[in-house]
């Protein structure tokens, strides 16, 4: 394989790490976000449902760090480009669906951390207390969450959208595409 094939080491390691944090993130946020505190209480216990809380602000944090280092590297490296090349709708479809994810995951974690610090929760990252950044305001919070919670769905159909399309080229198309992003090749 050439190497202007795929994406540089870095670049490819950092996607699969945001994946997973990703799915961790989404899966404690939408329990979170449906049941919310105490019907998850009730289910897990309190001790759970905290964990849950300090995973899911954690892994926002940890998000929002990984996206930053995903845009740079983007950024400072050679995008392969697609061999054989995509077609127009392929091209617009793929370009649209990558810059929304981009887009999605930075701002996701930050109207999370907003939200959190106006509703005066602590920003957790792992065992440290983040900063705020703004004061408390209680409407705003509930304004944010709702927010934070309308762009988790928008992430699930464009994940959706994503491995759909990965799923289209690795199986239908079979031209090469998965391996731009592999971490075995």
């Amino acid at each position: 394989m050439h190497e202007l094939d795929h994406y540089i080491y870095p670049h490819r390691v950092l996607h699969w790490l945001v994946a997973g944090a990703v799915l961790v993130s989404l899966a404690t946020g939408l329990t979170l976000g449906t049941l919310g505190f105490e019907r998850t209480a009730e289910m897990v216990g309190s001790a759970t449902t905290n964990v849950m809380y300090t995973t899911h602000k954690t892994m926002g944090v940890l998000i929002l760090l990984l996206m930053t280092l995903r845009i740079l590297t983007r950024l400072a490296f050679v995008v392969p480009d697609h061999d054989p090349p995509l077609n127009l709708f392929e091209r617009i479809l793929s370009t649209s669906v990558h810059h929304l994810l981009y887009l999605a995951l930075v701002l996701m974690p930050l109207l999370g951390w907003a939200a959190t610090a106006t509703g005066g929760y602590p920003v957790e990252f792992f065992v440290w207390h983040l900063p705020g950044l703004v004061g408390r305001h209680p409407e705003l919070s509930s304004t944010l969450f709702a927010w934070h919670g309308f762009l988790g769905w928008a992430i699930v159909v464009l994940l959706v959208l994503h491995l759909l399309g990965a799923l289209y080229h690795w199986r239908i198309k079979r031209d090469g595409v998965m391996t731009r992003m592999s971490l075995f090749d």
